[in-house]
């Protein structure tokens, strides 16, 4: 009867000691974990909002690259981190396709993670390295069919925003294009820069500012309308290629087991965060916008996970796509 009394005694003491804790949240720097490289465009969101989230926590927040394996390294290091709420994953679409590309996946990316809320949803450009002949999307398609053999695709890997716009694009011209995969589209775009790799499919992100700077060629957007950032690029949809319409939303999650607490007051310090205006300016300038208060939550992030598992896993299964 006594070790009971213990055992009571010390669940209350861990009890208070979360609770404390979690009034305490924060009281030293908050670590996003970005599963990519540094310099792509998940890299380039998460230190937006990074930023943008400092004045509410009052605390710095560090940006962690850990990229590898379409975003899934850094993804398990996030799900294995203490549920404090001092450690949260910032990640894409991908993290909804891993489950279907991975058959021993380290981690469930709906169990093994609690939902703070979306950020922002994305839509990519189609471009190629700046000497690539054709001068518009007309010329493209064709250029793309006659020469498939000879043309390389870089993406940031199985499974991640750019490959699986790849695998729309290619199924949609009815080509196979030889893949050259790198640790993400920070690196992929220096080569498609070089002129060492062909095409990519890249999120407005990242593409946009190289797409103003003409040191890429681009061709269309993957929006279902044109973008004001990239308003002399047409959609996909207007080039005759309706099924590629494909949209990157990136979302913040913390570890499963994170204090009610603490994660009711990440949502709010996400939601101040992406109202201030600087991240709405800059956000536009790389063709996209934060999404509404009502989307940036546990709610609606569970429900965009779930449903883009569904949508992507019989897709990815039927295309006979390993990652492993």
């Amino acid at each position: 009867m006594k070790s009971n009394h213990v055992v009571v005694a010390a669940a209350l003491v861990a009890l208070a000691t979360v609770g404390a804790s979690a009034q305490d949240f924060p009281n030293k720097p908050v670590t996003f974990v970005v599963p990519f490289a540094a310099g792509g465009p998940s890299d380039a969101i998460a230190r937006l909002l990074g930023r943008a989230m400092e004045p509410s926590l009052r605390q710095p927040v560090l940006i962690d690259n850990t990229a590898g394996a379409g975003g899934t390294v850094g993804s398990a290091k996030a799900a294995r981190a203490a549920p404090d709420g001092y450690t949260l994953l910032s990640h894409h679409i991908s993290h909804a396709t891993s489950i279907a590309l991975y058959s021993k996946l380290p981690y469930h990316p709906v169990d093994d993670f609690s939902p703070i809320g979306l950020v922002n949803i994305n839509y990519m450009a189609l471009i190629a390295k700046k000497d690539l002949p054709p001068k518009d999307i007309k010329e493209l398609i064709p250029y793309i069919k006659a020469n498939a053999g000879r043309l390389n695709y870089g993406d940031a890997g199985i499974g991640s925003a750019s490959h699986l716009c790849g695998m729309l694009m290619m199924s949609a011209l009815g080509v196979k294009l030889q893949s050259v995969s790198f640790r993400g589209t920070g690196p992929a775009m220096n080569d498609l820069v070089g002129g060492h790799i062909d095409i990519m499919c890249d999120q407005t992100t990242n593409s946009a500012p190289q797409i103003k700077a003409g040191t890429v060629k681009a061709y269309a957007v993957t929006s279902p309308k044109r973008l004001s950032a990239l308003a002399d690029l047409p959609t996909v949809a207007e080039a005759g290629l309706p099924g590629m319409e494909f949209g990157v939303w990136n979302a913040l999650y913390a570890p499963k087991g994170t204090p009610q607490p603490v994660v009711d007051h990440l949502v709010k310090s996400l939601q101040q965060g992406l109202k201030d205006p600087l991240v709405a300016t800059r956000m536009a300038d790389l063709g996209t916008e934060p999404v509404p208060e009502n989307q940036a939550t546990p709610a609606a992030l569970h429900k965009m996970l779930t449903s883009e598992i569904a949508r992507w896993t019989p897709l990815i299964q039927a295309a006979g796509i390993k990652a492993d």
